[in-house]
């Protein structure tokens, strides 16, 4: 007699929140935090109500990168998340301050990102981004299999070595059956100051001809810019600037590429801006 085929356990929706969007990468030092950070700044400042869950618990930046560090406190058994900059957020930084080292095993890490996502009132949401650790480990895995993703943003640079581990976090997150939004490629270039001479860095075209190989959208690259790595070490993030500055630019076009890939539910009460590239 055969063995009927396990059933996978229902993935329960966050009340309130309208796209769940898991920001990933293979490897550690793509700039997957740097570019979380600004995105949802950019998304809020589209006009998007929007949330960031720090989901790197081994290396919580986000709030050093948003200039806050304030404790959040409970109420009637909810946790109330902390705002900056238009964006609701939680963090095990918030809870795990300064540099002590978090040492978790597997099944304290699962039952503290489910408090941050079940526990936590992140009220009505049209984007909620999770910045998750590097690699394919336990806190990826849980969360995607404990809530519906809209879908997953792989971060990576030119380099082959990123690109190698950013592969495998695409194949991942198809195995797992969440749609791939798309490819990011940070620090794709720098830019000479004085001349404006463009200088590959890390390679070139990696993020683009891979997504173009493993059939995923390009969402774009982004330049190597000593004011994206000062604002995130003040808790000044670039997108704070807007579209039109420069450093920031390359962010909110992302950002309104993400919007479309959601498509329009996840819009409701965004004016209709238009970046041009």
């Amino acid at each position: 007699m055969s063995t009927p085929p396990q059933m996978e356990p229902p993935k329960l929706a966050i009340e309130g929140v309208r796209n769940l969007i898991t920001i990933g990468s293979g490897k550690g030092g793509v700039g997957k935090t740097t570019i979380a950070v600004n995105l949802a700044i950019a998304l809020a400042r589209l006009g998007h109500k929007t949330g960031l869950l720090d989901a790197d618990v081994y290396g919580p930046n986000v709030p050093l990168m948003m200039g806050i560090r304030d404790t959040p406190y409970a109420v009637e058994g909810r946790i109330l998340p902390l705002e900056q900059n238009g964006v609701k957020l939680m963090s095990m930084g918030f809870v795990n301050p300064g540099d002590k080292p978090l040492i978790w095993r597997g099944p304290m890490l699962h039952s503290v990102m489910q408090q941050f996502v079940r526990q936590v009132d992140w009220g009505e949401l049209d984007y909620l981004l999770i910045d998750l650790p590097p690699g394919t480990g336990d806190v990826a895995l849980s969360l995607i299999q404990s809530a519906p993703i809209t879908g997953a943003v792989v971060v990576t640079t030119p380099s082959e070595v990123a690109l190698e581990d950013g592969r495998k976090a695409v194949l991942m997150f198809r195995q797992v059956k969440v749609e791939l939004l798309g490819i990011i490629e940070n620090m794709s270039f720098l830019v000479i100051p004085e001349s404006g001479l463009k200088i590959d860095v890390f390679g070139q075209g990696g993020g683009e001809r891979t997504a173009q190989a493993m059939g995923v959208p390009f969402l774009g690259s982004l330049a190597l810019d000593p004011r994206v790595r000062l604002g995130g070490d003040t808790g000044r993030p670039v997108a704070l600037l807007g579209p039109e500055e420069a450093s920031a630019k390359g962010f909110y076009e992302i950002a309104a590429r993400l919007v479309e890939r959601c498509g329009a539910g996840g819009a409701r009460r965004a004016p209709k801006l238009t970046i041009e590239d």
